[in-house]
């Protein structure tokens, strides 16, 4: 799932769909409405339709702000309800992420009205990985540390992968791609 104005298309999603189409899996990467300018119900929404019924056999890759879309899902899931985990790239829970001086912060700030229910979440799902990197510009390592404590999360840092993003030159994963296949299994 794509992050605030990303696209499926983008980055090294579709060199992942690729590569885990090629190992038996359905793969889904959903355009989220709206992406400039991101409501979370919308989002939240359209993940919903996409995955259909979710269960067990239910994996999901975040990247930025699909992350917290992806958490904000497996909270309002129904009791009983479980996926097989969640890979979370550059991910954050608040609005303390550090932005570029052109970017205008309160435009997600929808997504932040109410904390992480890490409980809740956890109820749902109980394999994260999180990916983070040494130099990202927007998110702090901390959010790796948040991860881990409240999700239990193993937590991998990269070196010089920025926001991980296609701008930033990332259009292969393999750690994501080695996290999937980990937690699937």
């Amino acid at each position: 799932m794509h992050g605030w104005g990303g696209s499926p298309e983008e980055g090294w999603r579709p060199w992942l769909k690729t590569e885990l189409e090629k190992r038996g899996f359905e793969v889904y990467v959903p355009a989220m409405p709206d992406t400039n300018y991101p409501k979370l119900d919308a989002w939240l929404n359209q993940l919903a339709k996409t995955v259909g019924a979710p269960d067990e056999r239910c994996f999901f890759v975040g990247h930025s702000l699909g992350c917290i879309t992806i958490l904000k899902y497996l909270e309002g899931l129904s009791d009983g309800q479980k996926i097989g985990g969640v890979v979370l790239v550059a991910g954050f829970t608040d609005m303390e992420i550090i932005v570029g001086e052109d970017e205008n912060i309160d435009i997600i700030s929808n997504f932040f009205k109410t904390g992480v229910d890490f409980e809740k979440v956890k109820s749902h799902c109980e394999k994260f990985v999180a990916i983070h990197s040494d130099n990202d510009p927007y998110v702090p390592l901390r959010y790796g540390d948040i991860f881990k404590e409240k999700l239990n999360a193993e937590v991998i840092i990269k070196e010089n992968m920025r926001h991980f993003s296609g701008d930033d030159g990332i259009n292969e994963l393999p750690c994501g791609l080695d996290a999937v296949l980990r937690i699937s299994q």
